[in-house]
């Protein structure tokens, strides 16, 4: 009888990826350590990780792809404290709910502020003019949008709550915020006040 080897073939494989994709992770980490993320192009990456840059695209398109595979975990977590957070403060004013998950993503971005601002650093297939966003803008662009249509429940909606969440996740972005912080001095509570002040209606 011939012994079926295509089992053994695959789980060959998959170890092989698996080493693969954790030799491109740690020389990314590496890297990054010694430079910026975005000094680091992705045949860099290849090379530290001693693969061939064929290798490296198959597993990511682009740095974004890659920098979200390194902080996955942390964007999971952050979104779960996000629902808890809103499932905790159901009851307070969409305003203040709004100025809650600001602030934790404020303080999710110092943490990670290098690989998040990879992250955001995704181009669409036709080329760098053409940005498309990444999982994490989506994302919070939908949890935006939903808590300022909330504030107008009742009444006219807001001016354009698509525009108005776009506008406020370009002031979160890894170079805006770095240069409130670094330039025009401005500590995470401070710019957290400012947002609010410019993108937040009282109520």
């Amino acid at each position: 009888m011939v012994k079926d080897t295509g089992g053994t073939q695959a789980r060959t494989e998959r170890r092989d990826a698996a080493a693969n994709r954790q030799r491109i992770l740690d020389a990314a980490l590496r890297l990054f350590e010694q430079n910026s993320v975005e000094q680091v192009s992705m045949n860099q990456i290849a090379i530290e990780a001693q693969i061939g840059s064929g290798t490296l695209y198959r597993r990511y398109r682009n740095k974004s792809e890659l920098c979200l595979d390194l902080i996955k975990d942390n964007v999971v977590l952050l979104f779960e404290d996000i629902e808890a957070y809103l499932e905790a403060h159901q009851t307070d004013p969409p305003s203040q709910r709004l100025k809650g998950i600001l602030s934790l993503f404020i303080r999710f971005r110092e943490k990670k502020l290098q690989l998040l601002t990879g992250v955001e650093e995704v181009s669409s297939p036709s080329g760098p003019q053409f940005k498309t966003q990444s999982p994490v803008h989506n994302e919070l662009h939908g949890i935006i949008v939903k808590l300022l249509n909330e504030m107008s429940a009742g009444e006219q909606p807001l001016p354009d709550s698509v525009f108005r969440a776009d506008m406020l996740l370009m002031a979160l972005r890894s170079d805006s915020y770095v240069f409130q912080r670094d330039v025009r001095g401005y500590s995470p509570e401070l710019f957290l006040e400012q947002l609010c002040l410019t993108f937040v209606p009282e109520q």
